[in-house]
């Protein structure tokens, strides 16, 4: 049991340590950082409903996830091959690919969800 817990926690810390990766190393995690702290201030602001939370929390979760993926990928890319190989940009591209569909759909869902409570906020 204890080297169950032992495992648990050395896991955390292992994922704790890809998380501080990730803010240290890729600019574009600070724009989600950024971006994500916006749209939870504007949600509290608005005072959305738990359904509209939700729709907010997997729309962030989704870009980080996809940031994180991506960034996965570029490391072990770059540990495979130093060489400008046409496969291994392929797969870097296809990473930022997922990064900028999690993105765009994440900004739609903020504006579904956001918009027409923010546009009645603001202008009525």
């Amino acid at each position: 049991m204890v080297d169950f817990f032992t495992s648990r926690i050395a896991a955390f810390k292992y994922a704790l340590a890809g998380w501080w990766y990730v803010i240290r190393t890729q600019r574009n995690a600070w724009v989600h950082a950024a971006a994500s702290i916006m749209v939870i201030s504007i949600s509290i602001w608005l005072q959305i409903n738990i359904t509209e939370w939700l729709f907010i929390i997997i729309a962030i979760a989704f870009v980080w996830t996809a940031e994180f993926i991506n960034t996965a990928l570029e490391v072990v890319v770059d540990l495979a091959t130093k060489e400008q190989h046409p496969l291994a940009r392929a797969g870097k591209d296809v990473g930022a690919a997922a990064v900028m569909i999690a993105s765009l759909t994440s900004m739609i869902i903020g504006v579904l969800v956001l918009g027409p409570k923010l546009w009645d906020k603001l202008f009525q």
